[in-house]
């Protein structure tokens, strides 16, 4: 009998510890993780893969036919407008120089001679007609024939002048050169389709990219409107930005094959050690600043087929199925029509809500430890 008075008081504790438990044991709905809906400038990118592409590339051609006498210029080297490349065998035109100079000096007395007799002539004719008139028209006609010949004299001494001129080859602009293509003791021809030097314009640069069709009102309107639409250059991954410019110019057709136009923006490059002819780049084009966007993290946003939606969060800890439309996306954020500032959305467990089910923000859920014995 001990025993059982004993037990009996320890049976009942349990019960009574068991019914507080099933009392307290409430259904406080799915926890989830909330933010609340702010509203700030957000800014609208076009984004593209684009190629960068020397505004100036220049193939050197010997446009004089000689042995190379000298090469001047080094693989990779930068060089200066007007720099020497090349030097080809001047001999040859300076000969053909000197002939013509010769033939334009006699040239230029003969002319001279004749131009004193026909004054002699004229004046003896108009004193007292001691030559015909005859003779003073032959004269004239001789001296007209010898400025002839002096203008054809410099017009050859100028052609071999220039002949001469290409036999020093210059860099026609500032730019980096390839790989060499010639050496010393080489013969070349004139207009030969070998090139004896390649140059690329490396500072500024620019990136030629392609944007959809669908675009290119918005973008037309900011450069109608005397705007300065600036572009961002990304590298492979996108995760580092590697220098600003602006957008220069856009193509004047759509590519039928794509459905796409091309836009080439400027950078500067000093020194080449940026952007390198070529090269693969992502661009994103700054086309408009939405002032007071509406915006949500892109997280937030579920989609029923097509339509947009959120799970607005109410007072009395439901939640609410919101229609919305997601008007721009940029980064982790999207700016949206359908929700105000300052209300509060669900982030996470999409899969266990519905309209009106109950939630529990995360961090303001209880402990739920249960009472030692």
């Amino acid at each position: 009998m001990l025993y059982l008075r004993r037990d009996q008081p320890q049976t009942a504790g349990a019960n009574a510890s068991a019914s507080a438990n099933a009392r307290g044991a409430v259904n406080t709905g799915t926890v989830v993780t909330v933010e609340t809906v702010t509203q700030a400038p957000m800014p609208i990118y076009l984004d593209a893969l684009g190629t960068v592409t020397p505004e100036r590339t220049a193939s050197v051609y010997s446009q004089v036919g000689g042995r190379i006498e000298a090469v001047h210029y080094r693989e990779g080297q930068v060089v200066r407008k007007g720099e020497a490349l090349v030097d080809i065998d001047a001999r040859p035109y300076q000969a053909l120089l000197t002939q013509a100079q010769g033939a334009l000096a006699r040239d230029k007395s003969l002319l001279a001679q004749a131009r004193v007799n026909l004054t002699r002539y004229q004046d003896a004719f108009s004193r007292n007609k001691a030559v015909s008139e005859q003779q003073v028209s032959d004269q004239q006609a001789t001296a007209q024939q010898a400025e002839g010949t002096v203008q054809n004299d410099e017009g050859q001494v100028r052609y071999d002048e220039v002949q001469l001129a290409y036999t020093h080859i210059t860099a026609p602009f500032e730019g980096r050169i390839g790989l060499r293509l010639v050496d010393p003791g080489n013969t070349v021809f004139a207009n030969s389709t070998t090139a004896l030097a390649v140059i690329t314009q490396i500072d500024p640069i620019t990136v030629v990219f392609s944007v959809a069709e669908d675009h290119l009102n918005s973008v037309l309107a900011q450069l109608r409107a005397g705007k300065t639409l600036k572009v961002d250059v990304y590298d492979r991954t996108q995760a580092t930005r590697i220098v600003s410019g602006t957008l220069l110019a856009l193509d004047n057709v759509v590519d039928t094959t794509t459905g796409t136009v091309k836009f080439r923006a400027r950078f500067h490059n000093p020194g080449g050690t940026l952007l390198f002819p070529n090269q693969f780049v992502n661009t994103r084009l700054l086309v408009d600043t939405i002032d007071r966007a509406t915006q949500v993290s892109t997280a937030a946003i579920q989609y029923n087929g097509q339509q947009a939606f959120v799970y607005i969060v109410q007072p009395n800890h439901t939640v609410a199925l919101r229609k919305i439309t997601v008007t721009s996306t940029e980064a982790s954020k999207s700016a949206v029509d359908g929700v105000k500032a300052g209300e509060t959305i669900v982030t996470s467990n999409f899969d266990r809500l519905r309209d009106g089910a109950n939630v529990t923000v995360r961090g303001e859920a209880g402990s739920g430890g249960g009472r030692r014995s």
